[in-house]
């Protein structure tokens, strides 16, 4: 039976629907993949520095339209304008990295000589890839995800959230614009049902989720079934650990300035605020203060002291009920904690403290500006604190003493970790982490040693 997809451009700060798209028929899935297998057998063959190239160019095209590409996504999913240029010029610092340094990052490497041979580690393509993307990061979570796999000489299929279908479009406008032949990156609006499809088609050598646990434990199921590399990168409910700090009030105003980035809606953000009971009173009083300023806005009027709606009525939904749960937990709202009565998805900034540890919403992602705190006794009190969760991609430390933060932050179970800093994001260093968080490594020279052939090669004297 034929499905179609649900793609629509939908306003958050509205609700308003303002376009639909169609999706694919299950009849293409087979068209798509052999498209992508034939467009694999002849961009394998160019040279790296051929391919990079027209990744460069790429970079160019997403610095030549940083303007329209920012207002796209701000229309789609709600971020504010101001930060959706940025995440449009990382997009281009992403793929011009790869662009840069991919030669660089796949060459060989000689790993044994002897009288009669040499052997090298080789890394080559290993064909069609599919990419499910997030409607977080609309360009982000591409860039990542496809830069490295262009460069090496994968092709790619992308699937993006059904909420970003314009976003999807500009990217693949960008591709063609580029010089990249048809086939070698394909946009499709898929459904559930046809993405399974795709996995388990032999042709598709791997697969990459940036998502949610529940999504990343679907995708890993099928591609284990079907024998498919996967990357998964899931969810997190990042500690942000303050131990001292000589300033409370600059200590809140970063915290406060980490947690609210995209509306609080990225999955390494600092969910948990664990700070020592010396300073806790004050920090909580200071959190109130500055999440108590903010006012609903237009995300594209970029209005001080405004907030952004979240991406979705679902998205609404769902930390609503969150918050819900918390309070009947035990939990204590100091301020927000409920929605604006106004059109749109718009969610109040809510500092919330006292969810009791071993509780079921304890364990949970609050994906939206919900600032979570935790008193912590002691340094262990802290750490217990800090692990104790099913997640483990990002956490941060704080305390006057670098020391003190340094033997803090190694015991720190999470694929990133900051002391005195939260951890770097930029092309060069890699991004992912371990437990429910998912596993393996985007972005920097490890990039691209996921979907790579790591094939020994000997050669006799």
């Amino acid at each position: 039976m034929t499905t179609s997809a649900a793609f629509k451009t939908i306003n958050p700060a509205t609700g308003e629907v303002l376009k639909e798209y169609p999706g694919i028929s299950d009849q293409d899935v087979d068209t798509i993949a052999e498209k992508s297998r034939q467009a694999f057998d002849s961009w394998r063959k160019l040279s790296i520095a051929e391919r990079a190239a027209k990744v460069s160019t790429l970079a160019d095209l997403f610095e030549q339209n940083v303007e329209e590409l920012a207002a796209i996504m701000t229309k789609e999913m709600g971020k504010p304008l101001a930060e959706a240029r940025e995440e449009t010029e990382f997009s281009a610092e992403i793929f011009r990295y790869y662009a840069t340094n991919g030669e660089k990052l796949a060459a060989d490497q000689k790993v044994n000589e002897d009288d009669d041979t040499i052997s090298y580690i080789q890394r080559r393509p290993v064909g069609p890839l599919l990419g499910i993307m997030p409607w977080n990061f609309p360009y982000y979570q591409i860039a990542r995800f496809a830069a490295p796999n262009l460069v090496l000489g994968n092709t790619i299929i992308l699937k993006h959230a059904e909420s970003c279908p314009e976003s999807a479009l500009a990217v693949q406008r960008m591709m063609d614009e580029a010089g990249i032949p048809e086939g070698v990156y394909q946009n499709i609006f898929a459904t559930h049902e046809q993405i399974s499809a795709f996995i388990a088609h032999p042709i598709i050598q791997g697969v990459s989720l940036t998502g949610s646990e529940r999504a990343g434990a679907a995708i890993a199921e099928q591609a284990g079934k079907h024998l498919k590399k996967a990357v998964l990168e899931l969810g997190g409910s990042d500690p942000y650990v303050i131990l001292s700090t000589d300033d409370v009030k600059a200590a809140a105003q970063q915290a406060f300035e980490v947690r609210m980035e995209n509306t609080g809606q990225a999955c390494n953000s600092n969910k948990r605020m664990i700070v020592m009971n010396d300073i806790y009173d004050d920090f909580v009083k200071e959190m109130t203060a500055l999440a108590s300023e903010l006012k609903p806005a237009d995300p594209t009027e970029e209005a001080e002291n405004g907030y952004s709606p979240l991406s979705s009525e679902k998205a609404a939904e769902t930390l609503m009920k969150q918050l819900e749960q918390a309070k009947q937990a035990g939990a204590k709202i100091h301020t927000g904690g409920e929605r604006e009565d106004r059109p749109g998805f718009f969610v109040q900034p809510t500092v919330i403290t006292d969810i009791p540890q071993g509780s079921d919403v304890y364990y949970e992602e609050f994906f939206g500006p919900v600032i979570n705190i935790f008193k912590a006794e002691s340094d262990e009190d802290a750490l217990q604190l800090a692990n104790d969760t099913q997640y483990g991609l990002g956490s941060a430390v704080f305390a006057t003493d670098q020391e003190r933060a340094q033997a803090f932050a190694e015991q720190l179970e999470a694929g990133m970790v900051g002391t005195n800093t939260s951890p770097e994001e930029s092309a060069e260093v890699p991004f992912g982490g371990v437990k429910r968080s998912g596993y393996g490594r985007e972005l920097g020279p490890v990039g691209m040693d996921e979907f790579v052939n790591k094939r020994l090669m000997t050669v006799k004297k």
